[in-house]
C-alpha cells in the first residue's frame, strides 16, 4: 500500500510540471473532439437502433423511458471508445516522452534493457489486444448499466483492468527484460491491481478525470520502475 501511495504522490507532483501536463492533456482532448463529432453524426440512427432492441414498456406515457435508455446506452458506448483512443495516443506518442522525463528525473540509475522501438511497437500491440478485450467486454455488459448502481461499479472495474494491463507494460518495456517483466507482474500483482483501481477512480474526480489516463500512466511508471529497482538490488544486478 505504501508503494502505491508513493507512486500516486509522485505522479501528482509530476503533473504539476509544465513539461508533462501538455502531454497529459492533448490525447483526451483529441479523443473527445473526434468521438464527439462521430457521436453527433450518428446520434439519430444509433439511438433509434438501441431503442428498437430495448424491451417495450406496456404502460402508456412511459415510452420516453425507452428513448432515455437508448440515449444513455449510446453515450455509454462512446465512453470506452474515447478511453481506448486516449490510451492508444498516450502509449504511442505521449507516454514515451513522459517516460524520458520521469526516468531521467527519478530513476537515472536504472539501465535500459529494452529498445525504444520494441517498446513502442510492443506497447501498441499490447494495448490493441487489451483494448479489444475491453471493448468486447464493455459492449456485452452494456445493458447491465441500466440496472441501478451498476454504473458505479462495472465501468470502474473494466477501466481498472485495462489501465493495469496497458500501463504496466508501457512502464517497463524500455527498462526491463522480458524475464524481469514477467517476474514483476507476478510479484507485484496485488499492488498493480490496487493501482489500477485507484487510477480508475480518478475518472470520477472532476477536472482530474480529463487527465486520468495520463495520471494512470505516471502511477504505473513510478510503481513499476521502483519495483524494478528493488528487484535488481535484491539480486545484486547492476542497476
Amino acid at each position: 500500500m505504501l508503494e502505491v501511495i508513493a507512486a500516486i504522490t509522485r505522479a501528482l507532483r509530476d503533473l504539476t510540471r509544465g513539461g508533462l501536463i501538455l502531454h497529459a492533456l492533448w490525447p483526451p482532448i483529441l479523443s473527445l473532439v473526434g468521438w464527439g463529432v462521430v457521436g453527433v453524426m450518428t446520434w439519430t440512427p444509433g439511438t433509434t437502433w438501441l431503442a428498437g432492441i430495448l424491451p417495450t414498456l406496456p404502460w402508456q406515457g412511459l415510452a420516453w423511458l425507452t428513448d432515455w435508455g437508448a440515449g444513455f446506452l449510446f453515450l455509454c458506448a462512446l465512453a470506452p471508445l474515447i478511453y481506448v483512443t486516449t490510451v492508444l495516443l498516450l502509449g504511442a506518442i505521449a507516454l514515451p516522452r513522459m517516460m524520458t522525463v520521469v526516468a531521467l528525473r527519478h530513476y537515472p540509475d536504472l539501465s535500459r534493457q529494452g529498445s525504444a522501438m520494441s517498446a513502442l511497437w510492443g506497447g501498441i500491440a499490447n494495448t490493441l489486444k487489451v483494448s479489444a478485450i475491453y471493448l468486447l467486454g464493455w459492449m456485452l455488459t452494456l445493458p447491465l448499466l441500466l440496472i441501478p448502481g451498476v454504473l458505479l461499479v462495472l465501468p470502474l472495474l473494466w477501466t481498472a483492468w485495462m489501465a493495469q494491463r496497458s500501463f504496466r507494460f508501457d512502464a517497463l518495456a524500455e527498462h526491463a527484460t522480458s524475464t524481469e517483466m514477467q517476474r514483476l507482474f507476478q510479484r507485484e500483482g496485488q499492488r498493480l491491481r490496487l493501482a489500477g483501481i485507484v487510477s480508475a477512480l480518478a475518472n470520477y474526480v472532476p477536472i482530474l478525470n480529463l487527465i486520468a489516463p495520463a495520471f494512470a500512466g505516471l502511477v504505473f511508471m513510478h510503481l513499476c520502475l521502483s519495483a524494478l529497482r528493488r528487484l535488481r538490488q535484491e539480486e545484486g544486478i547492476t542497476l
